[in-house]
């Protein structure tokens, strides 16, 4: 089994990607860890697959984690000719499966990552289960996920949310980050380095949060409950129990749109769920991720 901690976790985004995939659009980054069955995990905006480095110690010892940087996040590679939409994402998730030759697989979505993930995957014979974290709703944008969208169309946007996220006094204002936790000290330290302090600094990463967030339309979110019917693989729904943007009682209306889905509320806490208590979210998933496989892996050992 492999053996990771927090720290070791961590480390792995502060050192070069194992290698870059091309999709088409740009060249995301592919960080690959653990054991066992196949696990993509898919980032939302604006982070990067370093989001889940709390989660990697409890997952990696049952499964080999593909942890991806989305174009225009990370450690990807792009131009400002390069498309960055979300359009662009869920065809560059299905590219990826592809490349790494996954040929059964499981995938765990945050945020946009798994409204994106979800697009990308309903209906893959491939796919074996899913586990979505504070994630888009077929109900629509809730009016503060609304809000955050309009102000992203402002020119300039970018470099507004780069210079406010990196004043901690704004940063942890209710209506910029300050609602993304419930402990707000969660804002500094490895949070700053992987996502704010990088946006940033770096032009190019300001104009792809900019230009992706441009491209979110609620007709995504919309098409939720149509790609629910097709996802008949086990899906583990992780909720933080006070999140503003992803709305608790939306996401227990939610529940019944899958053949087979169960909910676990984490209880004060909010969107980044994961990183606030990512002990109980890998707990709550793994019997789900891990029992997807237990036929294939008992047909193995025969």
């Amino acid at each position: 089994m492999t053996s990771l901690d927090a720290v070791q976790a961590a480390q792995l985004f502060r050192l070069a990607p194992q290698r870059h995939l091309d999709v088409g659009e740009g060249e995301l980054a592919h960080r690959c860890i653990g054991q066992g069955p196949d696990l993509l995990f898919v980032h939302g905006w604006p982070v990067s697959g370093a989001t889940f480095r709390g989660l990697l110690p409890h997952l990696a010892p049952h499964f080999t984690c593909h942890v991806i940087d989305l174009v225009g996040a990370g450690d990807s590679r792009f131009d400002r000719n390069t498309t960055i939409t979300v359009t662009q994402h869920i065809e560059s998730l299905r590219r990826v499966v592809d490349l790494l030759g996954l040929e059964h697989f499981a995938a765990v979505g945050h945020d946009s990552g798994g409204m994106m993930a979800r697009h990308a995957f309903a209906g893959d014979p491939r796919l074996r289960a899913m586990g979505l974290v504070d994630t888009e709703q077929p109900q629509g944008l809730h009016w503060r996920f609304k809000q955050f969208l309009l102000m992203a169309k402002l020119p300039g946007f970018g470099k507004i949310l780069s210079w406010a996220a990196m004043r901690p006094r704004l940063r942890r204002n209710p209506f910029l980050l300050g609602d993304c936790f419930t402990d707000r000290s969660l804002l500094d330290g490895e949070f700053e380095e992987f996502f704010l302090a990088p946006l940033s600094e770096d032009p190019m990463r300001q104009w792809a949060a900019e230009t992706l967030a441009r491209s979110l339309e609620e007709r995504f979110v919309f098409a939720l409950k149509g790609l629910h019917a097709d996802i008949d693989v086990p899906v583990q729904l992780v909720w933080g129990e006070d999140d503003p943007f992803f709305p608790l009682d939306w996401t227990r209306e939610m529940v019944g749109d899958f053949a087979d889905a169960r909910l676990h509320v984490v209880r004060g806490a909010k969107l980044f769920v994961h990183e606030e208590r990512p002990r109980e979210v890998a707990e709550a998933m793994l019997p789900t991720l891990l029992g997807a496989f237990a036929d294939e892996q008992r047909s193995a050992a025969e």
